[in-house]
């Protein structure tokens, strides 16, 4: 399992952006206005994953009172926190797209000021969850991987970048 590269999120999220853009752009009128803590959610879900995350790499560290992670438990984690860091990524993408959109009407569209700020709560919340995710997998890495503070983060040769493979 390879770690999740920056540019595949990137190219996610702007690729999202565009397409919910178009979307906005040709439905605005008949959408309802967005609530204002409609992303939350997933600002509540990345707060959980830094937590775990942090106590996972307290484990896989060895540190003392801390009893060792199962192989599997670990590869799973890495697994949910790859999916959170893509999915955190689409979603602030789709957000920025209404932005985008909203933001030069917010003195023409009484909706546009509201839509404005749900969208600025669901990016920042979705940002919180892309963290999240990638702070997850940062914290899955085993302590011995020599490939884990380089630019490929675990990727050579070696295939220790996550424990249990």
């Amino acid at each position: 399992m390879k770690p999740v590269r920056v540019r595949d999120l990137v190219v996610a999220g702007l690729v999202a952006a565009i397409v919910a853009h178009l979307i906005v752009r040709f439905t605005y009128g008949s959408l309802p206005t967005f609530p204002l803590l409609a992303g939350i959610t997933l600002a509540v879900l990345g707060a959980a994953e830094i937590i775990a995350g942090t106590m996972l790499r307290a484990r896989i560290q060895h540190r003392p009172g801390t009893k060792p992670v199962e192989p599997l438990v670990a590869a799973r984690a890495v697994v949910v926190a790859q999916a959170s860091a893509m999915g955190g990524a689409v979603v602030s993408g789709l957000w920025l797209g209404l932005l985008v959109y909203v933001l030069p009407n917010v003195g023409d569209v009484d909706a546009a000021g509201s839509d404005a700020r749900a969208a600025t709560v669901g990016i920042v919340s979705a940002l919180v969850l892309l963290g999240g995710g990638l702070w997850l997998e940062r914290c899955c890495r085993t302590p011995d991987d020599p490939g884990a503070d380089g630019p490929d983060r675990g990727t050579t040769g070696s295939g220790g970048a996550y424990p249990g493979r």
